[in-house]
């Protein structure tokens, strides 16, 4: 899972590059408000001397930009965003041990921002209540008979002052940045239709005199300049809290880290900061206690919740020379483990890392929203002065400004292109860390979007159907010689590094514990491995042989008529034969194969019933691929395929016009899952082949990919459903807000109102994404 760009830490200058290859950086964005923003950032970096291509996220406010260290740094990349007008936030936390801390300080970071966003609308939507009846004297008849109508407007200016220059400061500085950059965002559109409505509502506050020289009634707007910052403010509010929730799931898996190890130092027992944990260090767990870091198991066993990792809520058995993971709970025995990675090195750190740059990503289907609001803003503002000019021409004298401002703020205010930039990043973010907490992990947003349009998957045999180890199958013994023959034939294996002789072992374990009084192990001397055929030894005094047909024949040990035909009835149903020979006479078979794995069956019938074809392939013989695919209920299969040929395989299945996902967990596999249109690695598999892939499974199960494909499907549909409401939305809006209903129906938009429905839209979208979260995933 290691990418090969590698991403230096936030705030940390990159490395030079020594071979020229590119790098990539991940920036934290502060300023933008929509999509235009997003545009404007991206097109900025990406038109910088040595940035290869970059990627601006609206929800996850951040770039990741690919560049040439040979011709810019961290630096430059920097300075080519506060150029655009924009800010770049870097955590103070050391990238190094911890590499979440720097995470866990953005966090707050986002989460003081959104208490002072808070304060802002409390206050704004506090004078907004004052001032909007004030400004319907209609209603306070007692007080138009004590108080002039200019001390009245005065009183009205002064309470939308602070809701101006306080609780809507922000809006006017970054609409007067993008002024000084020649760019339009969100903020301009509220700054211009806020700004002119405060602005005619001053004038006739301080020189009414000038209105009533030319017959107008000088008419103030502080109730709409107030109303529609606290509003908008009031989206802002929502939108943030929103999207906290989609980045959830990462909160999560920092929270997951543990916060201090035990660790032996001079032999004692020494709790010691996560921090200062270095590789080599033995750590002690106890039951109950989280795992510190990554390591191997030197003594103890027990039993680990990886359900962090894998979405698998059964405990996993653990014993000497297991691998053990940072963040897994221990649930029953307690065990000391040498530390292999920290910091970035950790299985925790690459997962977080991954999610990351899978929400940070583009879909496909997002460059249509990405072209639109690309000219968005400067084409709204055309329209707002188009619709002011109209209004101005065709209205009677004595409404014609008034009407022409309220029309010209309601098209400004209403055009917000917000949901437009968030209905994708959003549904991703929240997709992909769905993903992650079912043990799916997404590398970007193109893979999710390719799961969607996949119509058949080719499975890898050995390690994905199956479970990629043999396994003894069936032992059939001689009359007589049950009881005490396995623990012979175990006694010799165990000095064997065969893979079936391992099988063997864990075969005679495993019977043993069932046993009510368990055989101690025996042991076996004069151990001879014959290469090829299998190995001998001698056990209580008598020779004992496993291996294959031949070297029972080369020891001159006839098989009997009976071992003979059962040999003959496992070779058929596609098994591996070992013989085994005690003092000289074979007495046993045992039939090993590699098993196909409990929910492999039940996975394909659900990919089936989804329209999937799926198809295996394997480089074994027909036989054995025929009766696998049977076991399962695959009718198209592929056997005796080289591994330099999988890849020919998924060309071939494209060639017929299929979008292929290809499933496999080895070395020989990564070629396929680059070809593939979609590349699944089983996580059990090879690093080699998670790097080849654009989705990574967890567990080493087939519902996995049902997971995979069930999740890019309901996450797809969330896209089309928030574009559409985006588009149509802005599509419909609009020309109510310029009062093209009006010669009809007599309806005008109040700009109070284009402003409510301007948040709303973006909340919509946000909360149609989060929808997603209460999904179960079908498998």
């Amino acid at each position: 899972m290691n990418n090969a760009a590698t991403t230096p830490a936030p705030g940390a200058p990159p490395e030079a590059s020594a071979n020229g290859a590119s790098r990539t950086e991940t920036l934290h964005i502060e300023g933008m408000t929509c999509a235009s923003c997003s545009n404007f950032v991206e097109r900025a970096l990406s038109r910088t001397p040595g940035v290869v291509q970059a990627t601006v996220n609206l929800a996850a406010e951040k770039a990741t930009i690919e560049y040439a260290p040979d011709q810019i740094n961290h630096a430059g990349l920097k300075a080519a965003v506060e150029q655009a007008g924009y800010s770049v936030f870097e955590p103070q936390a050391p990238a190094a041990p911890n590499a979440l801390a720097a995470d866990e300080e953005l966090a707050e970071r986002k989460a003081r921002a959104y208490h002072d966003l808070k304060r802002r609308f409390q206050v704004a939507v506090v004078l907004a209540i004052i001032i909007m009846p004030l400004s319907m004297l209609m209603l306070w008849p007692a007080l138009m008979a004590r108080v002039s109508m200019p001390v009245l407007n005065y009183g009205l200016l002064l309470l939308t002052l602070p809701v101006l220059l306080y609780s809507g400061r922000e809006f006017y500085v970054s609409a007067w940045n993008g002024l000084r950059h020649r760019t339009a965002s969100m903020d301009t559109l509220i700054a211009v239709g806020t700004g002119a409505a405060f602005l005619y509502s001053l004038a006739a506050t301080v020189v009414p005199e000038f209105f009533h020289q030319r017959g107008l009634e000088p008419e103030v707007y502080y109730d709409t300049t107030a109303t529609i910052i606290a509003l908008i403010l009031l989206g802002k509010v929502l939108e943030s809290r929103a999207k906290a929730k989609t980045s959830a799931a990462i909160k999560a898996l920092i929270g997951l880290q543990a916060k201090t190890a035990r660790v032996l130092r001079g032999g004692q027992e020494v709790d010691v900061p996560l921090e200062q944990v270095q590789p080599g260090d033995e750590v002690l767990v106890r039951p109950g206690e989280k795992v510190a870091t990554d390591g191997v198991i030197l003594e103890g066993r027990s039993a680990l919740d990886e359900s962090m990792l894998t979405g698998e809520s059964l405990p996993v058995e653990k014993s000497v020379g297991d691998a053990v993971f940072g963040a897994t709970i221990n649930k029953t025995g307690a065990f000391r483990f040498r530390v292999s990675q920290v910091g970035t090195g950790t299985v925790l750190a690459q997962i977080v890392k991954l999610v990351e740059d899978a929400q940070g990503s583009r879909a496909p289907i997002q460059r249509l929203a990405d072209k639109v609001s690309a000219f968005f803003v400067p084409v709204v503002i055309m329209l707002a002065l188009a619709t002011f000019v109209v209004w101005f021409d065709v209205s009677p004298a004595g409404q014609r400004l008034p009407l022409a401002l309220v029309n010209f703020v309601a098209v400004l205010i209403i055009a917000c292109p917000c949901a437009l930039g968030l209905a994708t990043p959003t549904a991703i973010m929240v997709g992909t860390g769905l993903g992650a907490r079912h043990g799916v992990l997404i590398r970007n947003a193109e893979a999710l979007e390719k799961a969607y349009q996949v119509d058949t998957v080719l499975l890898d045999k050995t390690g994905t159907i199956t479970r990629g180890e043999p396994e003894v199958t069936e032992f059939i013994t001689t009359p007589g010689t049950e009881a005490d023959l396995l623990p012979l034939l175990a006694a010799v294996e165990r000095r064997s590094e065969h893979p079936l002789a391992a099988a063997v072992v864990r075969y005679a374990e495993q019977q043993g514990q069932q046993q009510a009084a368990p055989t101690a192990a025996v042991e076996a001397t004069d151990f001879v491995a014959h290469e090829g055929r299998g190995a001998g030894a001698t056990v209580q005094g008598q020779a004992v042989f496993i291996g294959n047909r031949r070297l029972l024949t080369e020891n001159g040990i006839e098989l009997g008529s009976e071992l003979e035909q059962a040999a003959a009835g496992l070779l058929t149903q596609a098994r591996t034969v070992l013989y085994a020979a005690v003092a000289g006479r074979a007495v046993a078979l045992v039939g090993v194969a590699d098993t196909v794995r409990d929910t492999s069956a039940a996975a394909i019938r659900q990919l089936q019933s989804r329209g999937l074809e799926v198809v295996m392939m394997t480089g074994d013989n027909r036989q054995t691929a025929e009766k696998v695919a049977q076991q399962v209920g695959i009718t198209r299969f592929y056997a005796e395929v080289l591994p330099a040929d999988k890849a020919g395989k998924v060309q071939e299945l494209q060639a017929e016009g299929r979008t292929v996902a290809m499933v496999g967990d080895g070395i020989n596999d990564a070629p396929a899952l680059a070809r593939a249109d979609l590349g699944l690695a089983m996580g059990g598999g090879t690093d080699v082949a998670m790097e080849a892939a654009g989705i990574t499974l967890m567990r080493s199960d087939l519902q996995g990919v049902v997971t995979a494909i069930s999740l890019s499907s309901q996450t797809m549909r969330t896209i089309r459903q928030n574009l559409f409401f985006a588009f149509i939305y802005n599509a419909l809006g609009i020309p109510i807000a310029a009062g093209l209903l009006y010669p009809f129906t007599g309806w005008l938009l109040s700009p109070m109102l284009a402003a409510g429905a301007m948040a709303l839209s973006s909340v919509s979208v946000l909360t149609s994404s989060l929808r997603l979260r209460g999904f179960t995933v079908k498998i």
